[in-house]
């Protein structure tokens, strides 16, 4: 009589591989939290730490440019060295600059720590790559969604959690939160991810990194500050000139470097290259949305507009968008996979722009103003889904990290640009309250119309991006393994 076949028990090695997803998604939402909680405290540094308001704005710049700087450089490093050992030191720093944060209230020291904590930047471009690698492409198209999303999810959620500590606990205790959770990050990357077996071998481009670090830095500085220094004025003017000069140079040395840190022959693809003036154009759309918001709810009630809110209920307000980005990512997914990523990408900046339209029509009354935040979300999940996506089909298996890390630097380049366009509109239509200038309803409407076009654009790059072709099925690298079996570049 034959014996019932024994049930076979999960080992370690299976519960890790079910474990990759969440554990990187978890790692993406990390990131957008450590980004985001420094912006409830931001009236309050100065009479903290007895900085002034100048000084206490580089704790986001500082973050915005090592974020800028360190994404493609940690990129090319992941796909040279290992993408999970430079994942694990980007969320290693991430602790590490959380920690200092923690421990000081000399806005130097808090600078600093901040600008340290932006190598996690890097963590969504290295785990999408991770996820290529790892993935069968069945399951690769919903988890790069997933992990697109993280980024929207994660800043929906940072905002209320930092407020509310903030509000009822020590500041202090904000930064040894995000540390904590940031250690658990670590350990959880350390135990359930392996290590990819794509490399791109080669020696490092050191004067290509120092190089695109001195023109972001340039570039990124004069645009961040230029409404507080003057856009006239000869620090920014300085900056744009060298910005500009600078890159010029690199991009000079990396067209003649036998291994660049930029591949800037693969950019200049229209499927890659355009990709990434899409990807600038929806984070300049997307990044006015929850910035515009915050200000106009917590505007007075005086003003005949604004809600009076706390930062803790702006949060609130927000967190619906966050948590749509979750639920649509999956919708994303199928999208791409029946009509291709470009058409998710268009739709998504469609979307976004039918959202600014819900604004201009009404951003007086909460639940408008709730219905038109969560319409921008929605359209930014699909776009933002869909663009790793179009990168992964476009590039080689082992430029997948430094590609999606360019097209990351090139959403930082749109959001900055979009928050220093914002500020400057808002400046220009004021009017005074107690006397006090605070910018005008007209003001919002119309940083929500710019927004909006810029989205429209995007939605036409995106249509302009060629179509995906698919690849053989069954291509493998050498070896036969799973994470490495598709060489050749797949299609939708």
């Amino acid at each position: 009589m034959d014996q019932p076949a024994p049930i076979p028990v999960p080992t370690g090695g299976s519960v890790r591989k079910r474990l990759t997803v969440p554990v990187l998604a978890f790692g993406g939402i990390l990131m957008a939290v450590n980004q985001t909680v420094v912006v409830p405290l931001l009236p309050d540094l100065p009479k903290l730490t007895g900085a002034s308001p100048g000084a206490v704005s580089w704790t986001v710049t500082a973050t915005l440019l090592a974020g800028a700087v360190l994404t493609p450089v940690l990129g090319r490093a992941g796909d040279m060295y290992g993408k999970r050992r430079v994942l694990l030191a980007a969320l290693a720093l991430m602790v590490v600059g959380s920690v200092m944060c923690a421990l000081s209230s000399d806005i130097r020291v808090l600078i600093a720590a901040r600008a340290l904590s932006g190598a996690a930047s890097a963590v969504v471009p290295l785990s999408i790559s991770i996820l290529r690698d790892e993935l069968p492409p069945e399951r690769r198209g919903g988890a790069v969604a997933l992990m697109s999303s993280t980024v929207g999810i994660g800043a929906a959620l940072g905002l209320p959690l930092a407020a509310l500590i903030v509000q009822y606990a020590d500041w202090h205790t904000m930064f040894w939160v995000t540390a904590g959770l940031g250690a658990l990050g670590v350990t959880s990357v350390w135990w359930a991810v392996r290590e990819s077996p794509v490399r791109e071998p080669g020696r490092f481009d050191v004067v290509g990194a120092l190089g695109l670090a001195a023109g972001l830095v340039c570039l990124l500085l004069g645009v961040s500050q230029g409404g507080q220094w003057g856009w006239t004025s000869a620090r920014v003017l300085a900056l744009f000139l060298g910005a500009v000069l600078t890159l010029a140079l690199w991009w000079w040395h990396q067209l003649r470097t036998e291994r660049p840190l930029v591949d800037l022959r693969l950019v200049s693809r229209p499927s890659v290259g355009l990709s990434h003036v899409a990807a600038l154009l929806t984070g300049f759309a997307f990044y006015a949305n929850s910035l515009v918001t915050a200000q106009l709810v917590q505007a007075p009630e005086a003003t005949g507009y604004g809600l009076g809110l706390s930062i803790v209920a702006t949060g609130l307000v927000l967190l619906p968008g966050g948590l749509i980005m979750l639920l649509f990512s999956p919708v994303s997914a199928r999208i791409s996979a029946s009509r291709g990523p470009r058409v998710t990408l268009a739709l998504g900046a469609l979307v976004i722009g039918l959202g600014y339209a819900v604004r201009i029509m009404d951003s007086r009354d909460l639940w408008m103003i709730i219905l038109g935040a969560a319409v921008v979300g929605t359209g930014t999940t699909l776009a933002y889904s869909a663009l790793p996506t179009l990168i992964l089909h476009a590039v080689p298996a082992g430029q997948t990290a430094s590609a999606n890390g360019v097209n990351v630097l090139m959403r930082t380049i749109g959001q900055a640009t979009s928050s220093a366009v914002v500020a400057a509109v808002l400046v220009h239509h004021t009017s005074l309250l107690d006397g006090t200038p605070v910018p005008t309803l007209h003001g919002y409407l119309l940083a929500f119309g710019i927004a909006g076009a810029v989205a429209l654009l995007a939605s036409a790059t995106a249509l302009t991006i060629p179509g995906e072709h698919p690849a053989p099925r069954g291509t493998r690298r050498a070896g036969g393994t799973r994470g490495a079996r598709d060489e050749a570049l797949e299609g939708a």
